[in-house]
């Protein structure tokens, strides 16, 4: 993480203010929302953010960890609908035993274990990508899926930003 840390501060520190908080809260969208930003290294852009809003004093730490924090709920919620309303219904048209076991599956993960899983992926890269759409395409209750992503889009998203802003007070 230190070696994407390093890169991404250099990178990020040359930014206007508003140009930091627009580039990072649609990475963090991109992420955690569509299922093609699964490569994107959410967790040391968090911790870059951090580092240089200590760094520089004219990033809105309280700002950027709102717009992170949103971007990250938000991002969420979209992968749930898209699970939802688009992969639930196409994998329903596969009549093939494998997909409607692993559908089975799912939908009795999702019920026992779904909550914490939606929490504890946000601290997974690559999981945290995934875990959503399937959460809406196993039909998990949607006022769970909403209560565990408002927990891990707070944990997550304020949690790394702010380890990044504390740590650039360390004298290494």
């Amino acid at each position: 993480m230190s070696q994407y840390a390093a890169s991404f501060d250099a990178q990020f520190s040359s930014l206007a203010p508003f140009v930091l908080y627009i580039l990072i809260g649609a990475i963090i969208f991109i992420e955690t929302g569509l299922l093609f930003g699964f490569f994107l290294p959410g967790d040391s852009i968090l911790f870059s953010a951090g580092l240089v809003a200590a760094a520089h004093g004219n990033v809105n730490i309280a700002l950027l960890v709102t717009i992170i924090v949103a971007a990250a709920f938000f991002g969420d919620q979209v992968g749930f609908v898209i699970g939802r309303v688009i992969g639930r219904p196409y994998l329903d048209k596969r009549e093939s035993p494998r997909i409607q076991k692993m559908i089975a599956n799912a939908e009795r993960f999702y019920e026992q274990t779904g909550w914490w899983a939606v929490v504890a992926a946000r601290f997974f890269p690559w999981i945290r990508t995934f875990v959503p759409p399937i959460a809406g395409i196993s039909k998990m209750n949607y006022y769970r899926f909403l209560s565990a992503n408002i927990l891990g889009a707070i944990l997550w998203g304020a949690g790394i930003t702010l380890a990044g802003f504390y740590a650039a007070s360390l004298p290494w």
